[in-house]
């Protein structure tokens, strides 16, 4: 008997791990957006039968090690070492999940504690996503929301509560099918609630969707006279000598001007080595591909000190940079080291620099072809917040310009193109991504896909995109999904210990009683 139950507990253990890496196939590139709905199912069915918390926060952390590694595969060719490392650390954060989980939907729930079940686990599920999405973690990459960039009515309700609503509408689904599919015993009424909730949950966020992007929300054209932009994405692909790259992007440019037509060209991130302004070629270079272009050329490169660069992208034209923008928000153990002094033997297992970059300080708008353009760099991408910011500040179109030389080849590409339409659904702006040698991609207002070109091909690529602006609840309230969550569980915190203090506090009139019992 004790055999066979360490054997089924090894094994529930290792099915947490490749339950928790299969969630992946919800994200690009294998981009399966209904998976998402799902996908959690088999892991909290695993954490609900657990015979203990304990066990239940063992299977949690070991399904979200699973996830995190299956997601993040690409950082192995930093070393399997660090790959190892994240996996273990992030995957600590599913441990709440898991107990909670396994505290509401164990034993048979009644269709209360599964209700309560419905939309505490999700809140539970968001609030840690968003621990795990402070930059210094790596940023809000694997948020489950983002899987449904390619779904567009259902995720058209990011305009309303930016990705975190759908990740709370995402898990909630999960939690209400876990009861439908739970081991027989489950309870026919928890079953029945199960479904009925799953059902409307879906229901909820395809209106949502509908009314946010259909109806429901308010499209204005943008402040320019046109109501369309042509904007140039160039994609030279990964070059690692300098002066070659920049010539690649010269030579493209200079192409869009004498056959396609622009209003706008956009380079990629690092498509210029150094800082322009202390080296009198480049400046020449990227004025005169203004000159050919016949517009504006956003490029990106290293600004500033040798000692402290910045990473930096400036208009272009032919009279030189017309308005420079610094990047905010910087990778970890990419462009900085946090706290060096004591993780400073990190750097063997890490790409960082020798250096910290310094960040920039403020958004920024810029004007170019009679429209307002907000800039962001790469990594920066992945925060709604910096949308946001953007949105309030009044642009007609967001440019993120990336890179991903690092992880040439990877999922990653993907990843981080799919991420435009969810932030152009919320913000209800369009948005475009010049990547050197990534995926370069275009999103209406919408998250309609317009334009992907991915990092296997090269050259410059038109694409029109129509200047809408949508006055969209998340860019007038926020995140305001993540104070639902956090005062749900709040709330259910505080339940339990009043609960707890309560059935633990003896009557006034029970311990006269039992004092007159004493003395006699």
């Amino acid at each position: 008997m004790a055999v066979s139950w360490a054997a089924s507990r090894w094994v529930a253990r290792g099915l947490a791990v490749g339950f928790g890496a299969v969630v992946v196939a919800a994200f690009p590139e294998p981009a399966l957006w209904w998976w998402a709905w799902v996908a959690l199912v088999p892991v909290l069915v695993l954490v609900s039968t657990s015979p203990s918390w304990g066990e239940a926060a063992l299977r949690a952390w070991l399904a979200g090690a699973g996830f995190t590694a299956a997601f993040y595969h690409w950082l192995a060719t930093q070393g399997v070492l660090l790959l190892v490392v994240v996996a273990a650390l992030l995957g600590l954060l599913w441990v709440p999940v898991g107990v909670v989980a396994h505290r509401l939907l164990r034993d048979r729930p009644a269709p209360r504690r599964l209700g309560l079940a419905v939309a505490v686990v999700p809140a539970v599920w968001v609030l840690t996503e968003a621990v795990r999405s402070v930059p210094v973690l790596g940023g809000p990459w694997a948020v489950l929301g983002l899987t449904q960039w390619n779904a567009p009515l259902l995720g058209g309700s990011a305009a309303l509560g930016g990705v975190w609503l759908l990740g709370l509408l995402v898990v909630a689904v999960n939690v209400a099918l876990t009861a439908v599919v739970a081991p027989p015993g489950g309870g026919r009424g928890a079953r029945l609630v199960g479904a009925t909730g799953a059902a409307a949950l879906l229901g909820v966020a395809a209106l949502g969707g509908w009314a946010a992007l259909g109806g429901g929300a308010r499209a204005e054209p943008a402040s320019s006279q046109s109501q369309v932009v042509r904007v140039a994405l160039v994609q030279p692909g990964d070059i690692a000598d300098p002066a070659e790259r920049l010539t690649a992007h010269a030579a493209l440019t200079a192409e869009v001007g004498r056959i396609d037509g622009a209003d706008l060209v956009v380079w990629g991130q690092s498509s210029v080595t150094g800082d322009p302004a202390q080296q009198p070629a480049v400046e020449a270079v990227l004025r005169r591909a203004a000159v050919d272009a016949g517009v504006d050329v956003l490029v990106n490169g290293k600004a500033g000190n040798p000692a402290a660069p910045s990473n930096t992208s400036w208009l272009y034209t032919p009279e030189g940079a017309q308005a420079t923008y610094h990047k905010r928000l910087l990778v970890p153990f990419g462009e900085y080291l946090p706290w060096r002094p004591v993780l400073g033997w990190l750097k063997s297992l890490t790409p960082a620099p020798d250096l910290d970059r310094v960040p920039g300080s403020q958004p920024v708008a810029m004007r170019s072809a009679g429209i307002t353009i907000g800039p962001l760099i790469s990594y920066e991408s992945a925060f709604p917040g910096l949308r946001r910011e953007l949105a309030r500040l009044g642009v007609d179109l967001t440019v993120v310009q990336g890179s991903l030389g690092t992880f040439q080849g990877s999922w990653l590409h993907a990843q981080q193109a799919a991420i435009e339409a969810v932030r152009a659904v919320e913000i209800g702006r369009p948005a475009v991504l010049g990547a050197m040698s990534g995926t370069s991609a275009a999103f209406d207002a919408r998250g309609r896909l317009l334009l992907w070109e991915p990092h296997q091909v090269t050259g410059a690529f038109v694409v029109t995109v129509p200047l809408v602006g949508i006055d969209t609840p998340y860019v007038r309230v926020g995140d305001w999904a993540l104070w639902v969550a956090a005062a749900v569980v709040a709330c259910t915190a505080g339940a339990a210990v009043l609960r707890r203090v309560t059935r633990h506090r003896v009557p006034r009139g029970d311990q006269s009683s039992q004092n007159r019992s004493t003395s006699t």
